[in-house]
């Protein structure tokens, strides 16, 4: 066990075993606690499958599991409503001032939204479902970038004017302050676990390319051309449709 699918792999083949309450994972030092009830038998089988060269390591009663699984949902919960939120304003204003990063932008925080709110099914729904919700999330993701990079193209062929880099700053900088607080919540999680660190991962991401629009609409101004704008967009828009591909590949 040494990187996140194989994770993945291993959550996936114990899903269907009921008397598991808990999942700890520490992949730098190879390590899973599982805290369940019952026999451990169906467990070490479910687990020796894998052929990852598994061995139990010890067992012992516990009183009580400790567990952040609480305060992680309600971290993602937040980060969920920034993104979605920040989703809504970047798209609203993207049209109104047809800027091509903003809309782009708008895209890559709804793209994260459907990934904080897979976070939160990864303890409370069924394999099918999770595979389910990320194969249309992807589909929507892809669809979606795909009209928007189609824009930039006609937009680089045609004659557009500039778009109001005003809005384009200000818009910015707010949600780049809402990344940087998804960011904080983030790093009060303790858990190390796949989704969370995802969630982090892409949440860093976010305040590059947001500082990545800033700077494209301070480049609109100075040469009075789209073309800084459209960079961006097309950039934002093929991380989008990549981060779409690996979703529909997980969904398989």
């Amino acid at each position: 066990m040494d990187c996140p699918s194989e994770e993945n792999i291993i959550r996936m083949k114990l899903d269907p075993l009921k008397q598991i309450s808990s999942l700890s994972f520490n992949l730098q030092d190879r390590f899973l606690s599982v805290y369940h009830t019952d026999d451990v038998t169906p467990i070490e089988k479910s687990i020796a499958e894998l052929n990852l060269n598994s061995i139990l390591v010890s067992t012992e009663v516990v009183e009580e599991v400790h567990s952040s699984k609480s305060t992680d949902r309600k971290i993602l919960w937040m980060v969920l409503i920034i993104n979605f939120t920040f989703f809504l304003i970047e798209i609203v204003f993207g049209l109104i001032s047809e800027s091509m990063g903003l809309i782009a932008d708008s895209l890559d925080m709804l793209a994260d939204s459907f990934v904080y709110g897979m976070s939160l099914m990864v303890v409370s729904s069924s394999l099918l479902m999770k595979k389910r919700v990320a194969k249309i999330s992807g589909y929507l993701q892809l669809t979606l970038a795909i009209i928007g990079f189609t824009e930039v193209l006609r937009r680089f062929l045609g004659i557009d004017l500039p778009p109001e880099f005003h809005t384009m700053i200000i818009v910015s900088v707010f949600a780049l302050l809402g990344n940087a607080l998804s960011l904080f919540l983030l790093q009060k999680s303790k858990n190390d676990e796949a989704h969370i660190r995802a969630s982090k991962i892409f949440t860093s991401n976010d305040v590059i390319i947001n500082l990545g629009v800033i700077a494209a609409g301070i480049l609109v101004n100075y040469f009075h051309s789209n073309k800084p704008d459209l960079i961006i967009g097309t950039v934002v828009f093929l991380i989008v449709i990549s981060g779409a591909l690996r979703i529909l590949k997980l969904s398989k």
